[in-house]
């Protein structure tokens, strides 16, 4: 039986890059409109599986499948921000030089509600979703890697003001758990998320 379309919701184009790279070509990319503030006192983890259902919520699809993605960097219990600006890639890059930190990427994948009649829309709608949580560690930067890294401007519009999939990825001493999951998008996870629908996948 041939699995439903597929949505991406996201305005990441690291996650479309991502998804292609294990043979998948969401059929739309719907960039989600959310507020994506943290409540106040919010910890990492619920608010990256938070904005995973609030991204899937927004593109909800009565004949589609919506795959939707959120990427926290956290320094202890602060959320670092989606740098926006130079001066934030700054102040994150001080803030992680020399020490460790966790990326918890949350994804969710919403089906399409059970048709019932005289029901809400949302009501028998099936949600499965994943949380995966790496561990990194930078080397002790200098104030002038950091600034060469500041110019590049690549940090910026990044959780926690980096792109390990970038020029960042000279500064990473110690990884665990996964790559993709730190770029945007945890394939492994992804993957048997989609397996589980009917995608068939290598």
């Amino acid at each position: 039986m041939k699995p439903l379309p597929l949505i991406l919701a996201s305005s990441s184009p690291r996650r479309l890059t991502l998804l292609k790279q294990i043979g998948i070509v969401p059929d739309q990319v719907v960039p989600p409109d959310i507020d994506e503030t943290p409540a106040h006192d919010e910890l990492p983890r619920p608010y990256a599986q938070r904005m995973a259902r609030a991204k899937a919520a927004a593109i909800a699809s009565s004949d589609h499948l919506v795959l939707a993605a959120d990427t926290v960097v956290a320094a202890g219990r602060r959320i670092l921000p989606k740098a926006d600006s130079g001066e934030q890639v700054r102040a994150c890059l001080t803030l992680l030089s020399g020490r460790r930190h966790r990326v918890m990427t949350a994804i969710v994948l919403m089906n399409p509600p059970v048709a019932q009649p005289d029901l809400s829309p949302d009501i028998g709608r099936q949600r499965t979703e994943r949380l995966v949580e790496s561990i990194v560690t930078f080397n002790r930067l200098t104030e002038a890697q950091i600034e060469a890294y500041v110019a590049t401007r690549e940090g910026e519009g990044k959780a926690g003001g980096y792109a390990i999939n970038g020029q960042a990825a000279g500064f990473v001493r110690f990884l665990s758990g996964s790559h993709s999951g730190v770029v945007g998008l945890p394939l492994f996870e992804t993957a048997q998320l989609l397996r589980g629908v009917g995608w068939q996948l290598p």
